[in-house]
């Protein structure tokens, strides 16, 4: 048989309570912390920017309130600025005065060896902010504010402000906030999905302890399924336990029944066969009667048989195969002790038929029975697991005279009747196959390596 292969990882995972409702967090999860950094993130470079526009505009302010500007419209910073780092050389902030007709009027001492290339088109009370380079090529962010300064002696002058500032520490604080804000952002996902996976674990807790005790039910080891469940789950535990309690009182009617049945039959026939030995019938119709009792023993029993057959059920506990073979093998060494055939069996310790301890017996019972009938010298009989999942395969030789292909696929063919007698292969290989049939599987006739019939059976896991 082709082994089905395993289902894709991804398919696994749907198919599991437990893995769709994590990834459907996972996704919300990281759909809601993905869009919760970028708006952080926004937000704090929009307020870091506007921070610095604010401070370069502070800067303009403390430069007009220190400035003095002599009538001829030279301007002098009356006293410190007080940030001291338009003093140092190369420190990253500058401011500059300068008047559209004699350019440049005052520098801070920030800008030694340095020459920065300021907007000087604005108008009077424009103010405009730009992004400006220096010789080395860093980026800097440039306030430039108009005025007219309107001297005491009724003289005015078109003058500029300007102050810039290095946009390089802007953006290192940019950065390291944004390693700290997505550090902390993924180590808080990791977080709330593993306090999701257990809010989930713990929310499918009654699903598990279902399917549990369902596997208890199914090891022999529990007769319903016990406990206290949540509500959702209670009308589920509540119809399963009903339908074990209506499956195994329906099977004990069926029994009970059959039992009965099988007892009201035994004496009409025991009447019809006292009839054949009354001296009025000749031999021809004692012979013909006595025909005829035995072989509606035969299919009463077989009908008996056929009808009690339990059938698949996957809530039976497991049998172990070895033990019921080996009483069965015993029996029919004695049974068969005149022949003094040598019956072998090899079963693997692991091979499990979850049944009917009843439908066991007659599969094992009626091949090995038939095997021996027809067997010389030799019977053996052969059960494994027919994959990993369970199943039985079991297969019994003989080294007698084998059954012809024809009647064996006669045999086989779906409609025969089960109760056509044929000698040594009628009425029990018909069980055979009706109960190997009841529990989905297929049985094939061959020629074994003894020499004689070989019968194979596979049921499915």
């Amino acid at each position: 048989m082709r082994a089905a292969g395993k289902p894709a990882g991804g398919i696994r995972l749907m198919r599991s309570l437990h893995g769709r409702l994590l990834l459907a967090a996972s996704i919300v999860l990281t759909a809601f912390i993905s869009i919760t950094g970028f708006s952080l993130d926004r937000a704090f470079r929009q307020s870091a920017e506007t921070a610095l526009r604010d401070r370069l505009q502070g800067h303009i302010y403390a430069l007009l309130a220190a400035s003095e500007v002599s009538p001829d419209g030279r301007v002098r910073i009356a006293r410190s600025l007080a940030d001291p780092r338009f003093s140092t050389p190369g420190s990253g902030l500058y401011a500059q005065v300068t008047s559209a007709t004699e350019g440049e009027l005052w520098q801070s001492g920030s800008h030694l060896g340095q020459q920065l290339a300021y907007a000087d088109d604005l108008a009077a009370g424009e103010r405009r902010y730009t992004s400006i380079t220096t010789d080395d090529g860093s980026a800097l962010l440039e306030l430039s504010f108009a005025i007219v300064w309107e001297g005491t002696t009724g003289t005015s002058h078109a003058l500029t402000y300007h102050v810039a500032e290095h946009l390089k520490p802007l953006r290192e604080q940019i950065s390291s906030f944004r390693r700290t804000l997505w550090g902390w952002l993924t180590a808080l996902a990791a977080l709330l999905l593993g306090v999701q996976g257990l809010v989930v674990r713990w929310g499918l807790r009654p699903l598990r302890r279902v399917a549990d005790d369902l596997s208890a039910i199914e090891a022999g080891k529990h007769q319903r399924l016990e406990g206290e469940y949540p509500r959702e789950l209670a009308s589920l535990t509540g119809n399963i336990n009903a339908l074990l309690r209506h499956e195994r009182a329906q099977l004990e009617r069926y029994r009970n029944t059959l039992g009965d049945l099988a007892h009201s039959l035994k004496t009409p026939l025991a009447v019809l066969g006292g009839l054949s030995d009354v001296p009025d019938i000749s031999v021809e119709e004692r012979g013909t009667l006595r025909d005829q009792v035995a072989r509606m023993r035969e299919i009463v029993d077989y009908q008996l048989q056929k009808a009690a057959m339990a059938g698949r059920s996957p809530l039976a506990a497991p049998l172990a195969v070895d033990e019921v073979v080996e009483k069965i093998v015993a029996s029919l060494r004695k049974v068969y002790a005149d022949k003094q055939l040598q019956i072998s069996s090899t079963i693997d310790p692991q091979t499990r038929f979850r049944g009917e301890l009843g439908d066991l017996m007659e599969l094992a019972g009626n091949l090995l029975d038939n095997a021996c009938k027809w067997g010389r010298h030799e019977v053996s009989i052969v059960a494994y697991p027919l994959s990993a999942k369970g199943g039985l395969c079991m297969s019994v030789e003989d080294d007698g005279p084998g059954i012809a292909e024809l009647r064996a696929n006669e045999i086989l063919q779906r409609g025969v009747r089960a109760d056509t007698h044929v000698p040594g292969h009628g009425i029990g290989l018909a069980m055979v196959r009706d109960i190997v049939e009841a529990y989905g599987g297929h049985i094939t006739i061959g020629t074994a390596a003894l020499g004689g019939a070989r019968m194979v059976i596979e049921l499915p896991a």
